[in-house]
């Protein structure tokens, strides 16, 4: 076969996702369908009733007593530290034994012969308590002076004690950033096997087997060895999973090790609502200075977070908010300052953007004000306060590859923004005119997200491959498949890497048996990690082939080439499968194990310098909403996302990731609102009072496009970029949007000042606040 011919079969990179087709037909297995032991328990958590007191008495009796019930797990039945924290700051116990601290904290569990007869059991605690006082939102808890639940951080560049003043024009302002709900399709859930000795296996949906691992280990008294932690596939996660599994696999694994039986726990849909930390809410105190052409010089701003009652990630959360506070602009004096405050609620978590979202939406709403006060275009505003290459961050990065005047100009023109935003103000003078209820609104707005682990030893992963005599690769790395596609774009690494079909390639469950001491599949990093772990593994191997063609073949490396499913050596074309044979009789080492560690990078949190991102994601969003002032609701009528991915792997897994993103993004910021009432109960925990975004909510014009032009500067895996979480920011395009319809009842004069979520009693609210100061 000639060599062009074979060339001519390479496997295509847009490539269908692995489970697909099990997705679609119901064939995809999670854990919840995974054919227990027999003699398996089910467990059920008893969750607190009130959100801050001391427990008087417990009385369990009526629990025990229940049919089928076979135990029940307290605090006193922990055989290690009572403790999931995963900072380790022993702050976030399995169990409350003596403090509750919020409404819904776990005090026992009950185990019993099934699930529904542990669940009806669970409500019979007879639980007394001496109720304290409470603080649940951020300002609340600042002013009674619960404290910080971790040190917070501050960033600093310049002077801005001494810009401020001298700035022309200086604005002053607050804004409420609501939290949200994973709402991840699968619920918690840990199926835990006891093993021979101190062994156990769980089966569980985490983004993190390696900290389940290590928990459940410390919870037991065991070393980490004798914990196997197995993840096949999640059905979602968005940050939920990377430490709120803790909880559950470790109630699961000492039951099972207690009883000698399999233990299963699956909590309903309104207690993992209840029980699990959300998106971080929070509450921005900022002030901008600026000239009259809306040039920045100077911004202050302090980030008061709702983290509830442990620290859980709100460090690294509270962090990663100032860290894209900036967004796309260049501020010439900055300060910003974190406070991560304890609150009577639950901890608060990981979320898709990891606190960047509530960062750069700041930025936005700074751009917003800037532009009413000024009397332009917000674009405008936006436009003139881009970074430019060799500007400093806040952090003290240098940006080095702004791709953003081109990718925004590029979207301007196919959005047809400026057509469009006359036809818009034109829209709404007409409305206005006849006194008509709707108005539009439209807005561009830009997104620069860092990527790596902000904690550098996260930025590490390992690989595992194997090529079997048969010329099959078995495949397994690190990272955890959520329904992204990692486990399909990792694959065609290793496909590419060998010059193979993907049918050749099966990638397995990933297992802390196979690849130790992972990183969370999270930060965006899924891919650039493992990618580069798997394809360090398959360049060990080919080396081998390699030297083994050439001494077999008396060959020199370079007249050995790998081509699809063959290898070329001195011109002749062998199997690909032939010449793995050949290898194996020759007993050359046909299995490596990869490692990567992201270069560049590094941080010191004391002095807020450093330089925490290994390189920027960029993408741009225009959209277009119809807002009915009489009522506050509105219906997006068009979005345009342009999106940079850098050279992307599978271009319809990275789509379907801007797409997911994009709606995930408008749905925190319009219709998904946490509410607790007086006594410090979550009421939105259930699909019944929680409103994520419906197929009727998406734009009606929804285009999705990739920059295929752009190719990352940085040698990640294929020049390629990450994309989990850079598009959600894409969603505040809607946010503004629907400022902009807002802010034509008083003539553009006034910035709207929405907090967010904008839902339709907001949007009320504002339409009448700028109508009384017009």
């Amino acid at each position: 076969m000639k060599h062009q011919d074979i060339a001519a079969t390479a496997t295509p990179v847009e490539t269908t996702h692995d489970s697909a087709e099990k997705h679609v037909t119901g064939r995809a297995d999670y854990t919840d369908d995974l054919a227990v032991p027999q003699g398996t328990l089910h467990a059920y958590l008893g969750l607190s009733r009130v959100a801050h007191g001391r427990i008087r008495s417990m009385d369990l009796g009526a629990v025990r007593a229940a049919p089928g019930v076979v135990d029940v797990l307290t605090a006193a039945d922990i055989p290690g530290p009572n403790d999931v924290s995963p900072v380790h700051k022993h702050d976030d116990p399995i169990f409350a034994d003596d403090l509750v601290q919020f409404h819904g904290q776990p005090l026992f569990a009950v185990l019993a012969e099934t699930r529904d007869r542990a669940r009806r059991a669970a409500a019979l605690a007879r639980i007394d308590y001496e109720e304290l006082p409470f603080a649940l939102d951020p300002i609340a808890a600042r002013d009674s002076g619960m404290g910080l639940v971790t040190e917070g951080m501050t960033l600093r560049r310049g002077a801005p004690e001494e810009a401020m003043p001298q700035a022309p024009r200086r604005l002053t302002g607050r804004m409420a950033i609501g939290g949200q709900d994973h709402f991840y399709l699968e619920g918690q859930i840990a199926l835990a096997i006891p093993g021979e000795d101190d062994e156990v296996t769980i089966f569980t949906s985490t983004q993190h087997p390696s900290e389940v691992q290590h928990i459940v280990a410390q919870a037991l008294g065991v070393p980490a060895n004798a914990v196997v932690v197995n993840v096949r596939r999640m059905g979602g996660g968005f940050g939920g999973k990377e430490t709120q599994m803790n909880l559950f696999a470790c109630v699961a694994a000492i039951a099972a090790k207690r009883w000698g039986r399999a233990v299963k726990l699956r909590p309903d849909r309104d207690d993992d609502m209840t029980a699990t930390g959300k998106r971080h809410d929070f509450v921005v105190d900022y002030a901008v200075g600026f000239d009259d052409a809306g040039k920045i010089l100077a911004v202050e701003g302090d980030w008061y977070a709702r983290c509830g009652f442990s620290a859980d990630l709100s460090g690294p959360v509270t962090d990663r908010a100032l860290f894209h506070a900036d967004n796309a602009y260049f501020y010439p004096a900055v300060e910003l300052r974190s406070h991560p405050l304890k609150t009577n609620t639950v901890s608060n978590t990981a979320f898709r953007g990891f606190g960047g979202p509530q960062g750069v939406i700041v930025a936005e709403r700074l751009m917003e004000e800037i532009a009413y006060a000024t009397g332009q275009d917000t674009l405008a505003v936006r436009k003139a306060n881009f970074y430019r290459n060799g500007d400093l961050t806040p952090y003290h990065q240098t940006v080095e590859d702004m791709i953003l005047p081109r990718l925004v100009a590029e979207l301007e023109e196919t959005s047809a923004y400026a057509a469009r935003r006359q036809s818009v103000l034109d829209f709404n003078a007409d409305m206005e005119a006849r006194g008509g209820p709707l108005r539009r609104g439209l807005a561009l707005t830009p997104v620069k997200f860092g990527i790596s682990f902000t904690a550098t030893h996260y930025n590490q992963a390992g690989a595992l491959v194997h090529v079997y005599s048969d010329g099959s690769i078995h495949l397994n790395h690190g990272g955890c498949e959520m329904g992204q596609g990692l486990h399909t774009k990792i694959a065609q690494v290793v496909a590419d890497a060998f010059q193979v079909s993907l049918s050749r390639i099966k990638v397995t469950k990933t297992t802390t048996e196979k690849v130790p001491n992972t990183s969370a599949t999270a930060a965006s990093s899924g891919t650039d990690l493992n990618g580069m772990a798997a394809l360090n593994a398959c360049e060990q191997i080919k080396a081998r082939l390699i030297a083994f063609l050439c001494e077999a073949r008396d060959a020199t490396p370079d007249e050995v080439r790998f081509v699809p499913d063959h290898v070329f050596v001195q011109g002749e074309a062998i199997p690909f499968a032939q010449v793995v044979h050949m290898a194996y009789m020759a007993r050359v080492q046909l299995s490596a194990a990869g490692f990567y560690a992201t270069p560049k990078i590094h941080w010191n949190r004391a002095k807020g310098q450093g330089r925490p991102f290994y390189y920027y994601a960029y993408g741009a969003a225009c959209a277009e909403v119809s807002v009915d002032t009489l009522t506050g609701e509105y219906v997006v009528e068009r979005a345009d996302v342009l999106h940079d991915v850098g050279r992307s792997l599978n271009p319809a897994l990275d789509r379907g990731q801007v797409e997911g993103a994009f709606v995930q993004g408008m749905g925190w910021l319009t219709s998904e609102e946490l509410w607790w009432d007086a006594k410090g109960r979550l009421r939105t925990y259930a699909p019944s009072t929680y409103k994520i975004p419906l197929a009727s909510d998406r734009p009606k014009h929804f285009d999705v496009r990739l920059a295929d032009w752009s190719v990352n500067k940085e040698r990640t895996i294929k020049r390629s970029k990450a994309v989990g979480e850079p598009p959600f920011m894409l969603g505040i395009s809607v946010f503004e949007a629907i400022g902009h319809a807002v802010a034509s009842v008083a003539g553009y004069r006034i910035a709207p000042r929405l907090d967010a979520p904008a839902t339709p009693e907001r949007v009320l609210m504002a339409i009448e606040r700028l109508r009384g100061a017009a």
